[in-house]
């Protein structure tokens, strides 16, 4: 992968219903790096990963991908570069999990070359796949099906991986699994951007936090700037604290006072 292929929104604002979801965004994302963008709901953080992705058109600036616009960059080749877990995924078939994952191979178009298997193989097995290959998946637990859907981005050995809140449905056991094989994603040279809820998953894995608020970039840095106590109290409106050591860190929280 080529470690300059940045991920930038420059100037970003996105409009829904007549009511400005972004306003004026700008930040530059890296390869090498997972990137956690957090903030209260109706932030725009789903918005702004959606709009990395291309998959909404901006009021005004633009998405660059290697300096590109993402817009002018075709699709199979966007595809192929940018890997896409929204958070309501949707399967259209009763496919086996296999055939599923398999998908991801779509834009390389080799999902029956080794390059391709290989690929597919790997990705279920970092995500606890390989026991349910055949199994259909409307017979999966909401968890196994979460996992499915990422082992299919996977799967495409994307530059950039993006996914809305991916843990969600995840045992502490697969959070644990997932994060780390995202972090192995990251340290082979991908950029990983993740919308999480949880602050403590941010806090602890993300190289680096994008709070927004109100459809503005209220803080951007490490975990431990970006999610200080007096971010955390202006911008969601509690008191807390942290607790515990690095890597380790819990928040402890309740009413502003």
């Amino acid at each position: 992968m080529s470690a300059s292929l940045g991920l930038e929104a420059a100037g970003l604002s996105v409009t829904r219903g007549g009511r400005r979801v972004l306003d004026d965004v700008s930040l530059r994302l890296e390869q090498g790096t997972i990137t956690a963008i957090c903030g209260p709901n109706g932030a725009g953080k789903s918005t702004l990963l959606e709009a990395l992705a291309g998959l909404n058109r901006p009021a005004s600036g633009n998405v660059l991908l290697g300096g590109r616009a993402l817009a002018d960059i075709a699709a199979l080749e966007r595809a192929r570069r940018v890997g896409y877990l929204p958070q309501a995924a949707e399967i259209a078939w009763d496919v086996a999990v296999r055939n599923l994952v398999k998908l991801g191979r779509m834009p390389h178009r080799d999902a029956d070359h080794p390059a391709g298997q290989g690929a597919v193989h790997q990705a279920m097995k970092a995500l606890d796949l390989l026991p349910f290959a055949d199994r259909p998946v409307s017979q999966l637990s909401g968890g196994e099906r979460a996992r499915a859907l990422l082992a299919r981005v996977l799967a495409g050995t994307p530059a950039w991986i993006l996914a809305d809140e991916p843990l969600a449905a995840l045992d502490i056991a697969h959070q644990d699994s997932l994060i780390r094989h995202l972090g192995h994603a990251a340290r082979g040279g991908a950029g990983v951007v993740l919308v999480l809820h949880d602050l403590a998953l941010a806090m602890n894995h993300a190289d680096r936090v994008v709070v927004l608020d109100q459809g503005h970039v209220a803080a951007d840095g490490a975990g431990g700037v970006a999610l200080d106590p007096s971010i955390i109290r202006r911008v969601w409106g509690v008191e807390c604290e942290w607790l515990g050591s690095e890597g380790r860190f819990a928040l402890s929280n309740g009413p502003a006072r």
